[in-house]
């Protein structure tokens, strides 16, 4: 019976494995993947044809979800026939086949390590009876369909782009076999996808509104700038696909001149089927989100969608065709964290990997590109080169601080045979020009690198400014400098959940524009994408792209001839790791420098000194993918350890605590309500998101001694709530200064 009781007729498996194999073609057509799924997809299931299985899926109804969805039901292996057969019968083709057969629900596998081990599960006598079983019942026209057998030459990048090559034909198979599941299982829900506006449809609603908003604004320098970046980004777009760089200060507008670059791009380039706006922070996506949403407001409500954590419930922001397209990007536009777009690229699980094959032929924005992290910078580089040359992708790097990533003579760094990306354009015509142009502010560097001040000599200095930003390196800092402020300071730091950030950030604006004076300390949170405007603007001495990112926050409208960035040695250095390495490569390149301090010459130094600093690959994700290695014809790799290794966050020693901030709703609903419907319903995507905003995320050092002492409890594994009163301070956030820390017990 379907969903509304009528009987429906059995899904006949030959059928499935047609739907999926047409389906699973034409997503691999971009890349020329066609045969290799063709025979994956026509495989994937053999093991349904298994008595065993012809049994269990009639006792079960024979028709309900449950019966072919990943992990649902107590059902016998079936994802072990197809890939051992094709690993017996077709030498090394059948193990590519393999891997994507036999972790069609489970995930992709290592072929032979302690963490995972497909060459075993191979060999186990079950898998031959499994297959044994399964061939018995097999329909003769299935394994006749295999020829013609597609020939590993044709592999995108040889070994180096072999990884990559199987997650994308992994990707074409698993969403095929998830899309033909659903439209027998569920057509209602089927037919919500799809129908999504085109791009150029968003084009036209674009330039109109660009229109608008450039005949509306003032005939100021900053405004002739931005419209002239926005021009040459047009321009620039009728070029050939490949990877580009958008050099542009911050406050140019780059966000609305990368986007019209983009469908510019698209409109030269018929094929490119999609744009992906890329952002480091989940605290300046909604903000970008809504940019675009206003630019694109004549087509409607539905013209992208946000895959992040923070996305809420909010019809503007997610309905349910719009989460459907979270699971595979099939939207026109999509705004998505680095987080979310780069662990998918190096991704085994199906879920992150059912979107790949919707990245070929995209043009993807990379915002605020020097932020790309140091430890996963080899691993990325190689990725996006892949993406440029073999499937059609074409990439810009969005930032005010270009990051030296360019190949120079072979490498981005020959010392330590590190590769760049190869072949990158400029949009910019004559950048340093535009810097020039666009120079707002007068940087003050101090007189002596090393010697460090107190924070009263600092604070008394801030105090003597109405309005004014001081930015610090930790939480800590962020604490004692305040609290030697004026009373009325503002503050900002991670320990403040989402929500509270945002209504302080608001609460900034708006004092600005009412001429109230405005003081503010904040951690580095608010340098990238944050619209705040402050005539003085203090830096505790960080990398110099942080100090760049810094000094976009005074006179950015360029109201002022000149704002003042005061940059000032802390009591302390920051905590050991990448804020030590960027402070140190900071002081070496600005040691003896006479010229301004954000000379766009002097970033190429200091980004090259950084990253020679670093190790690029700390994980040795290209060792387990074997681009350090040789691939022999078992083309062992290691999928599910490079994915496990392959994270841009480290969750292990941090935990997630729901504090108590909301206010009520409109329906009076506060935190409570929505902590015990988690209780009851237990944790939906729907209401995760939207406990995402009230979220703080603190060390496990921390963590358990609150948990030990009834401060916070755990909800469902890994997330904890707010129990105890008084313990989130509505100008500082969660307070920690009270927890006794016992080392020797809590630290990881």
């Amino acid at each position: 019976m379907d969903q509304h009781g009528a009987w429906r007729v059995p899904h006949d498996l030959l059928e499935h494995l047609t739907g999926v194999a047409y389906r699973a073609v034409v997503n691999a057509a971009p890349f020329g993947g066609e045969d290799w799924v063709r025979i994956s997809a026509m495989l994937h299931d053999l093991g349904k044809y298994q008595p065993d299985w012809q049994h269990y899926i009639r006792k079960a109804s024979g028709f309900e979800p449950e019966a072919h969805i990943e992990n649902k039901g107590d059902h016998p292996n079936h994802s072990t026939a197809g890939a051992l057969w094709a690993h017996e019968k077709l030498g090394p083709t059948g193990n590519v086949l393999a891997y994507l057969i036999a972790g069609h629900h489970a995930g992709l596998s290592d072929w032979n390590t302690e963490n995972s081990n497909l060459e075993y599960r191979l060999g186990l006598p079950d898998s031959r009876t499994e297959l044994d079983e399964s061939l018995k019942g097999a329909p003769a026209e299935l394994l006749n369909s295999i020829a013609p057998l597609p020939s590993l030459q044709t592999v995108p990048g040889t070994k180096n782009g072999f990884a990559l090559w199987v997650r994308m034909l992994f990707s074409c198979l698993v969403d095929a076999d998830f899309l033909d599941t659903e439209a027998y299982m569920n057509p209602d829900k089927g037919s919500e996808r799809g129908n999504w506006p085109q791009l150029s449809a968003l084009h036209e609603a674009f330039d109109s509104y660009m229109t608008d908003k450039t005949h509306g604004a003032a005939a100021t320098t900053v405004n002739r700038l931005r419209a002239d970046i926005l021009m040459q980004c047009r321009e620039k777009a009728q070029e050939a696909p490949g990877l580009f760089s958008l050099t542009v200060p911050t406050g140019g507008g780059k966000t609305l001149s990368s986007m019209a670059f983009a469908l510019e791009h698209a409109k030269a380039h018929p094929e490119k089927r999609r744009i992906i706006y890329v952002i480091p922070y989940t605290s300046i996506i909604e903000q970008t989100a809504d940019e675009f949403r206003k630019a694109f407001a004549a087509v409607g409500d539905e013209m992208l969608i946000e895959h992040h954590s923070n996305a809420e419930a909010d019809p503007k922001v997610e309905n349910s065709r719009s989460r459907l397209s979270c699971e595979n990007w099939d939207a026109p536009v999509v705004v998505t964290t680095s987080v979310q777009f780069f662990e998918s690229l190096f991704a085994s699980k199906t879920s992150r990997c059912r979107k790949l094959h919707n990245i070929c032929n995209s043009i993807v924005v990379l915002d605020e590109a020097q932020l790309l992290p140091p430890e996963f910078l080899q691993p990325i580089l190689d990725a996006l080169n892949l993406l440029s040359k073999h499937y059609g992708v074409t990439v810009v790097l969005s930032t005010a601080t270009q990051p030296a990533l360019a190949t120079v003579n072979n490498y981005l760094d020959a010392r330590k045979h590190i590769q760049g990306l190869d072949n990158v354009r400029e949009i910019i015509a004559d950048p340093d020009a535009l810097y020039r142009q666009l120079q707002r502010v007068q940087v003050e560097l101090p007189a002596e690198m090393n010697s460090h001040a107190p924070w009263e000599n600092i604070a008394a200095r801030i105090g003597k400014h109405e309005n004014v930003l001081a930015i610090v390196n930790t939480r800590k800092d962020a604490r004692e400098l305040h609290q030697l402020l004026p009373k009325d300071t503002l503050h900002l730091s991670a320990l403040m959940c989402g929500a509270h950030r945002s209504a302080v950030i608001g609460d900034i604006k708006q004092r600005m524009k009412d001429g109230t004076p405005t003081r503010v300390v904040s951690t580095q949170l608010v340098e990238a994408g944050v619209d705040i405007d402050f005539p003085v603007v203090y830096r505790a001495m960080a990398g110099l792209d942080s100090i760049a990112q810094a000094a976009g926050r005074c006179n950015r409208e360029g109201k002022l001839e000149y704002g003042k960035v005061v940059v000032f040695i802390p009591p302390k250095d920051p905590p050991k790791g990448l804020l030590l390495k960027g402070t140190n490569a900071c002081k070496s390149v600005l040691h003896g420098n006479s010229a301004d301090p954000l000379d766009r010459k002097l970033f190429d130094a200091y980004f090259t000194k950084l990253y020679y600093e670093c190790d690029l690959d700390k994980k040795q994700i290209r060792v387990d993918l074997r681009m350090d290695g040789k691939l022999d014809n078992t083309l062992a790799v290691n999928f599910r350890t490079a994915a496990e290794n392959f994270k841009l966050i480290e969750d292990g020693d941090q935990v997630s605590v729901v504090v108590r901030y909301m206010e009520p709703d409109k329906e009076g609903r506060t935190i409570d309500y929505w902590l015990s419907t988690l209780k009851k319903e237990g944790p939906q995507r729907w209401l995760m998101r939207k406990l995402q905003r009230y979220i703080v995320r603190i060390h496990q050092r921390h963590a358990m001694p609150m948990l030990a002492h009834g401060d916070i409890k755990e909800l469902v594994p890994g997330l904890f709530a707010q129990t105890a009163d008084g313990i989130y301070n509505a100008e500082f956030g969660l307070q920690l200064d009270h927890v006794q820390l016992t080392p020797d017990k809590y630290m990881v």
